[in-house]
């Protein structure tokens, strides 16, 4: 589902980037404004996707690590149970001082000092005892920490060997080789676009046009039928006006007439050059009235035309 919903926006995002580029070609700025903002659009949805996409990766990572942690724990206070077991079952055999455990009836030679001997021996042997074993703590802790990583994986997770990193963190060979091509088709991509962009906003010298007059038939679609044709014609001549200022050179006379039919002829002085007739065609065909469209039937030059 995501890899469809980054490719419907992809597609998005470069046809909105094509026709922005496109209607700036056309001077028409409004058409060329609206595909600005989807193409925004579109790249703040791209970019709410993926960083969804990360943060739950993130979250996916906290979870496993968390899971991990709580593994080693019960190993580490697994392997320390069974140190402290085997400890336990050595006092249980009687294997610290067997003569003290030995039958009291038989008797020995200076019993009176060997009691009172043995009770000192104990003392100091029960005080050594647990001074070694408050001591011992820290570093059976320690052993048991270290010996974790030796112990059996729990068989209901699984084992986590399979989720080890490769030594080093080196990447694939074919990841680096793709990442690589990639880098370098996108640059290539990036400076044939900037190239052409360049090119095709360049300002040059346009040259001299013999001609005296340039003429221009437009149509006018109206989507209220209702309209009437005063207000037709007004409408046209309405934007018509609107557009004189649209082109380069200044248009001193620009008459405009109705011919019927919805078609509306236009002739303008001086002849108009080539960039100023893309500029006029598209600022009339960009103008926006209430229900109103001009679209450029013909543009020609006008040899000898007297108003």
């Amino acid at each position: 589902m995501k890899r469809l919903m980054f490719a419907f926006a992809g597609l998005a995002a470069a046809g909105a980037a094509v026709y922005f580029v496109v209607y700036l070609y056309r001077w028409q700025w409004q058409r060329a404004v609206l595909c600005g903002v989807l193409l925004l659009v579109v790249e703040v949805l791209l970019l709410g996707l993926m960083l969804m996409g990360r943060l739950a990766r993130i979250e996916e990572r906290v979870r496993d690590t968390d899971r991990r942690q709580r593994e080693a724990v019960d190993r580490q206070e697994d392997v320390i149970a069974r140190l402290r077991q085997g400890t336990r079952e050595q006092e249980e055999a009687g294997g610290r001082f067997r003569w003290l455990d030995e039958p009291a009836e038989r008797t020995y030679v200076f019993v009176p000092v060997l009691m009172v001997t043995g009770v000192l021996l104990s003392g100091i042997a029960w005080l050594v005892q647990r001074i070694a074993t408050r001591a011992a703590r820290p570093a059976e802790r320690r052993a048991a920490g270290r010996l974790a990583v030796l112990a059996a994986p729990d068989p209901a997770t699984g084992s986590d060997l399979d989720d080890v990193p490769p030594p080093g963190g080196a990447r694939p060979k074919g990841r680096t080789a793709r990442l690589t091509v990639t880098g370098v088709v996108g640059s290539a991509l990036l400076a044939a676009l900037i190239v052409g962009l360049a090119d095709l906003t360049q300002t040059r010298a346009e040259p001299h046009d013999p001609s005296e007059a340039t003429s221009v038939l437009v149509r006018l679609d109206v989507r209220n039928q209702n309209m009437t044709a005063e207000r037709r014609s007004l409408a046209a001549r309405q934007m018509w006006e609107g557009c004189r200022g649209s082109t380069y050179v200044a248009l001193h006379k620009a008459t405009f007439g109705n011919l019927g039919d919805g078609l509306y002829a236009g002739v303008v002085r001086p002849a108009l050059t080539e960039n100023d007739r893309l500029r006029l065609r598209g600022c009339l065909e960009d103008a926006s009235l209430e229900r109103v469209h001009l679209t450029v039937v013909g543009m020609d030059d006008a040899e000898g035309y007297e108003q």
